[in-house]
């Protein structure tokens, strides 16, 4: 199965590359299955209903989130309808939405997309192990589900990378999100799953992580509270990491970082 997981889609910039670019990778990588942060995508924070259809329209499968997706009060009631939009798991019960789910590929293979957020430097959730591994009591990979994919919505890298480590060999795909600078680590782990700590943003990376450099420097640099966050509007790169894995076990056998567009450097997956 190959498999495209796309970094966090920041502001219009980034919708843009994401909705112009995904159809066209999806006939030259010969994807089965591509999920999409979506956390930022609405002016920079949270998602709005319009925003996932364009992005289901351009090809996407799952949409993944993060602690920004309740920016937009008006996905509440969406993200209960919708089970193609995850927001984390690790939520106390009665959130709304769901965290996890099981897809079904155009061939007809089973996907388990899973999603934790991380809680060094961040919201003080539930357990993100405890829950993960609750799941995977449900489903087994190579026997219940063709492949699991987990998007750790996380700030720390040790988190991301002790995620990675604790499920290898269980799953098919770690990637962390949430940080928007892609990491340097794609690789394999020993027991056959893919991982990179963070696959990076869909947005213009000539900005403070897809903000408007003035504003965010002027944030750190002055108290002043007139400082707003801006999306910023340049040309956008898409970053994303795709992964092939096998089909009788689930396990990966190929993964690569793939770049396109904006000020970074192209790349292409080996």
């Amino acid at each position: 199965m190959k498999i495209l997981a796309c970094g966090d889609v920041v502001g219009r910039s980034g919708r843009k590359v994401f909705v112009d670019n995904i159809a066209d990778l999806r006939r030259r990588l010969a994807l089965d299955f591509v999920v999409v942060n979506g956390e930022n995508a609405a002016h920079g924070f949270g998602i709005t209903e319009q925003i996932c259809n364009s992005f289901y329209e351009a090809g996407a499968d799952v949409i993944t989130t993060g602690n920004h997706v309740w920016n937009r009060r008006e996905i509440l009631s969406f993200l209960d309808g919708d089970s193609r939009l995850l927001r984390p798991m690790n939520y106390p019960k009665g959130t709304p939405g769901r965290g996890t789910g099981v897809f079904t590929t155009a061939k007809g293979s089973k996907v388990l997309v899973i999603h934790p957020m991380g809680r060094l430097f961040m919201d003080s959730l539930d357990d993100p192990f405890a829950a993960v591994e609750a799941e995977l009591t449900r489903h087994r990979l190579g026997v219940t589900v063709d492949c699991i994919i987990v998007d750790i919505h996380a700030e720390a890298t040790s988190e991301k990378m002790a995620m990675g480590h604790k499920l290898d060999g269980r799953v098919s795909l770690v990637v962390g999100s949430h940080t928007h600078v892609p990491t340097a680590d794609a690789m394999i782990l020993p027991g056959g799953t893919a991982y990179q700590t963070d696959m990076g943003m869909c947005g213009d990376f000539d900005s403070v992580i897809g903000m408007v450099k003035e504003t965010a420097v002027a944030r750190f640099t002055s108290k002043l509270p007139m400082y707003r966050l801006q999306p910023s509007a340049g040309e956008a790169t898409l970053c994303a990491l795709f992964v092939e894995t096998d089909d009788e076990t689930g396990l990966a056998h190929r993964v690569g970082p793939l770049r396109l567009g904006g000020c970074l450097s192209e790349q292409w997956p080996p």
